[in-house]
């Protein structure tokens, strides 16, 4: 595991009931997602964002949370069996040079991918694989932390995500994120 990643105990700081007051993952995901969509969430933590997706896509879509830490998937799993959301939301353990998600080509209608991109060793590779698993016109949210992200990585992000086929649509204004969503052409 790269040692950038965060810690898997962070991860009960970042599902900590306060941060709706800055970051309501109702917010965050009600623009992207909708009834019946499959979304592909890197790095999910434990969570925080992927209940709301879940409840989002219902009962007819489907989230697949990839994420290179088993404690974290274990407690994501547990926080979705409880909230009665585990049927729609496919947990997989993920190795850290990719996500494991060949059997999606085509399939994946949105990638959220939120504080996330920056901690993974091979960039190019996460656009590059999330780009064959979407439908054509199918859509990236890439949203990174402020005070992580310098703007100069961000625009990295960006030429990186291009050059695996990604074009820049807009530029969402999110709090405390530096944020684009990317599509996929048709």
């Amino acid at each position: 595991m790269p040692e950038r990643v965060c810690p898997w105990w962070v991860g009960y700081l970042l599902i900590c009931p306060w941060r709706r007051f800055w970051q309501d993952p109702a917010v965050f995901v009600a623009p992207y997602v909708s009834a019946g969509m499959t979304v592909l969430e890197p790095g999910p933590g434990m969570g925080y964002f992927t209940l709301e997706i879940a409840r989002r896509v219902g009962a007819s879509g489907r989230v697949v949370a990839v994420d290179i830490q088993a404690r974290m998937l274990d407690r994501l799993r547990r926080r979705l069996e409880r909230a009665g959301l585990l049927e729609r939301v496919d947990v997989r353990l993920a190795r850290p040079d990719a996500m494991g998600v060949a059997d999606l080509a085509g399939q994946v209608d949105f990638v959220f991918a939120f504080a996330v991109v920056h901690e993974m060793p091979d960039r190019a590779a996460f656009f590059h694989e999330a780009h064959q698993c979407l439908r054509p016109g199918g859509s990236l949210l890439l949203a990174e932390p402020q005070g992580h992200v310098k703007a100069e990585l961000f625009e990295t992000e960006l030429v990186e995500a291009a050059s695996a086929g990604f074009r820049l649509g807009e530029r969402p204004a999110l709090p405390r994120s530096r944020a684009a969503l990317l599509e996929k052409g048709e």
